[in-house]
């Protein structure tokens, strides 16, 4: 099959998913769906539309919001605005842009499958400046106005922007800023900001990779925790990132390390809450999203008992993958629906949040993916609503997918892929001419669109849909 996030999935994040996640996440708890919760909230935000039997009334697509962008804040369970209105946040993750993930647009050939392997061999090749040159060609195309304005289509009114430490931190001059630092993040800000939409600013890569896989930038690595210069300089580029967007009201908030998998789950939750001190020193008001491990989150304890304030927990669900069932109405409607004793799936994580009395952001989840056209765009719809039914904010993987033959087929990881007519070859980067190079990445600004429609249509549908009747 084709080099994709299944199949290096299956070799990398499977195995922590599978042994440590699906225990805690998609099988039935001991914890009732809405009870067993000594928290509350103190927020203005209406109960979630639970009939309190775990089937969930979705939530009508024109309740998201198209107002002027606002500073959020977290108010127990729910992301809020400024007057503490709740607001639903739906969103897609821009994977792939500033951080590449090489199945994501059909490349990988050869032996040069991540961002590592690729920045050295162009190095090698064609020297640093050329490779700079190349990179920022790449960037400029994969993300184009007509992208941002793909996603007001989708009707979603947030993006999470996965980036890579050297996006910002001169790889040449560690602990000192690129001459370019701020170009593609304050570019990312400008443009949401004037759709409407928000940005959650994911550090998917740290410097030594946080984890062994390929979308931390470098596949087999995981150096950042035995590492205290990477960690320190994670502490500065955070400082950095944070000084710079304090009074940004776009940013929805910063995610601080993305599947910080590589160490046990109590060290990470350390590790994080010093990067959370590392935020707070320069910016009191944007939210803090505190990433999860692929055994939970329970090594954080209580945030506000650790004095952590205005937080989220972050937490990646992929019924259907890595060893979560199989892409079909069944393994989505067992997850939404709170499985057979109505105690499980997402009402085992409602009662551990509102026990926490924390918000939450499923920073990563797939539901049209395999699914066929029509089944996907009404469980996409549908995943959207009963997140948001609990005050959830969401961002699905991905906005964008690009394969060598294009077309949506049965369903790709994309919203938007290429179209049949817009073929992409697959270049051996040990070989391919500068001209081929160019060629490719200035291809992926100019290929005609497919996008998966019937998501599209249901995304900005009046009524809900009914997958599962």
């Amino acid at each position: 099959m084709p080099y994709s996030k299944v199949s290096h999935q299956q070799q990398g994040r499977a195995s922590l998913f599978v042994r440590c996640l699906l225990s805690t996440l998609f099988c039935v708890s001991t914890m009732a769906c809405g009870s067993g919760s000594s928290g509350s909230s103190s927020t203005s935000a209406t109960t979630s539309p639970n009939n309190g039997s775990g089937v969930i009334t979705p939530i009508p697509a024109t309740n998201i919001t198209r107002d002027p962008v606002g500073l959020l804040h977290t108010e127990g369970t729910y992301w809020v605005r400024e007057d503490n209105r709740p607001i639903q946040l739906k969103g897609a993750n821009l994977g792939n842009w500033l951080i590449q993930e090489f199945w994501m647009m059909g490349q990988g050939s050869a032996g040069i499958d991540d961002q590592c392997k690729l920045e050295a061999k162009l190095d090698a090749r064609f020297g640093y400046a050329e490779r700079d040159r190349l990179y920022r060609l790449y960037r400029d195309n994969w993300m184009t106005t007509r992208d941002w304005d793909m996603l007001v289509k989708f009707n979603l009114n947030l993006v999470r922007l996965p980036f890579i430490w050297s996006v910002v931190e001169d790889e040449k001059n560690p602990g000192h800023l690129r001459s370019d630092a701020w170009v593609y993040l304050d570019q990312a800000l400008a443009e949401a900001e004037k759709r409407g939409i928000y940005v959650i600013l994911d550090l998917h890569g740290a410097v030594g990779s946080q984890g062994w896989e390929h979308h931390s930038g470098c596949a087999g690595k995981n150096l950042y925790w035995s590492t205290p210069e990477y960690q320190a300089r994670t502490v500065w580029l955070w400082q950095q990132v944070a000084g710079r967007y304090k009074d940004r009201a776009v940013v929805a908030g910063y995610s601080l390390l993305n599947e910080p998998w590589g160490t046990s789950e109590t060290e990470m939750a350390r590790v994080v809450k010093t990067l959370y001190d590392a935020v707070r020193s320069v910016d009191s008001k944007h939210v803090v999203i505190l990433p999860g491990h692929a055994a939970g989150i329970n090594a954080y304890g209580n945030p506000a008992q650790a004095g952590m304030k205005n937080v989220a927990f972050e937490m990646h669900f992929y019924p259907g993958f890595f060893g979560w069932g199989q892409p079909g109405l069944p393994v989505h409607k067992e997850w939404l629906y709170c499985g057979t004793s109505g105690n499980g799936g997402v009402c085992e994580w409602n009662a551990r949040l509102k026990n926490l009395n924390t918000a939450f952001l499923v920073g990563e989840f797939q539901p049209w993916a395999a699914m066929g056209a029509d089944a996907g765009g009404q469980v996409t719809r549908t995943t959207y609503d009963v997140y948001a039914s609990y005050g959830w904010a969401a961002s699905a993987w991905s906005y964008k997918l690009i394969t060598n033959a294009g077309g949506q087929g049965n369903g790709t990881w994309g919203l938007v892929t290429n179209a049949p007519d817009s073929k992409v070859p697959a270049l051996d980067f040990n070989t391919a001419s500068m001209a081929e190079i160019e060629a490719l990445f200035k291809q992926f600004g100019t290929v005609n669109y497919e996008p998966q429609q019937a998501v599209m249509n249901w995304m900005n549908a009046s009524n809900t849909p009914k997958p599962f009747n």
